[in-house]
């Protein structure tokens, strides 16, 4: 019973000591994540839904990723990727390899309001946080 013991906590020394040893150094291959320091706070990283909108159906999600992607997606879709950037207090997006400029109408904890000038015309979009579906029982 004694060296069952010993030989459970030798082993969790080992453990333990291995959990808190260096591992190699990753920040070369994965730079650090966040946001770049010219983008809003709560705009990035977060998934906003479609309350309203001049040209979008409710219920589409888009997702600002703090790498530059943008994804958009529905229930009733499979998710599309596309760019953004926002450089100098503007905001670019870019769909199906279409590059235009996106007006930041308002932008708070529980809104987002943007002016997507498109070639064809203008699309506002009120984007809320998404809501979430339980999880099943």
């Amino acid at each position: 019973m004694k060296i069952a013991l010993r030989r459970a906590g030798g082993i969790a020394a080992l453990l333990l000591a291995a959990a808190c040893s260096k591992g190699p150094d990753t920040t070369a291959a994965y730079p650090p994540a966040g946001p770049p320091s010219n983008v809003k706070p709560g705009f990035i990283n977060k998934v906003w839904e479609v309350n309203l909108s001049t040209g979008v159906a409710p219920g589409m999600l888009y997702v600002f990723l703090s790498d530059g992607t943008l994804v958009i997606t529905s229930p009733n879709s499979k998710a599309a990727f596309g760019a953004w950037t926002y450089k100098e207090g503007v905001l670019r997006m870019v769909e199906e390899s279409q590059e235009y400029k996106v007006d930041i109408l308002s932008l708070s904890h529980d809104e987002l309001r943007l002016r997507s000038n498109h070639p064809k015309g203008s699309v506002e979009i009120m984007l809320m946080p998404a809501r979430v579906a339980p999880l099943p029982p």
